[in-house]
């Protein structure tokens, strides 16, 4: 019988190979070397490897990784751009003006978002629905809720307006 020689992979598991599968003989003492096993005897002595003791020892060889190669984009249409490569200002204009009514739209939505929130917040004191007549927490609950909302809805205001304030040839969009 050859002697065995095991090492692990550190950090990958995948099928298991299993000592007690080998031909029905008197099985050889294992030695444990590090992460590395082995049955033979000079090798252990060399090595300053521990003796296994117990049952049957079950090894878990693992796969190894695929190498961590690049591939390019599967887009083959899209063209890389080299720093001096320019974009036609009558179509970065067409861009910034498709932008900047996207901008306002939004903004617009948002504004009146905040102000359904704030009706619905009531500066704090929106009247009480239902079973909240009887349970105070909830009421409180809601209304930490309508507040949360509020607050969202005027950093939602703001951040367009900061947006807009960016374009190219913004003037007073950011005083809104």
């Amino acid at each position: 019988m050859s002697p065995l020689h095991f090492s692990f992979v550190p950090g990958l598991v995948a099928g298991a190979v299993l000592l007690s599968s080998l031909p029905a003989q008197a099985q050889e003492r294992i030695y444990r070397c590090g992460n590395e096993y082995t049955n033979n005897a000079q090798v252990a002595k060399s090595r300053n490897c521990t003796p296994m003791e117990g049952g049957n020892i079950t090894i878990v060889e693992g796969v190894k990784p695929a190498p961590a190669t690049r591939t390019p984009p599967a887009n083959t249409t899209a063209t890389t751009r080299s720093g001096n490569d320019r974009v036609d200002p009558s179509a970065q204009r067409a861009r910034d003006s498709d932008a900047k009514a996207i901008l306002e739209t939004e903004l617009r939505k948002a504004e009146e978002r905040l102000a359904q929130a704030r009706k619905a917040y009531a500066n704090g004191e929106p009247e009480k629905q239902g079973i909240e007549s009887r349970n105070y927490q909830r009421y409180l609950d809601r209304v930490a809720e309508l507040k949360a909302a509020v607050t969202r809805a005027e950093s939602d205001v703001a951040g367009l307006q900061r947006e807009l304030g960016r374009l190219p040839g913004a003037s007073g969009n950011a005083a809104r």
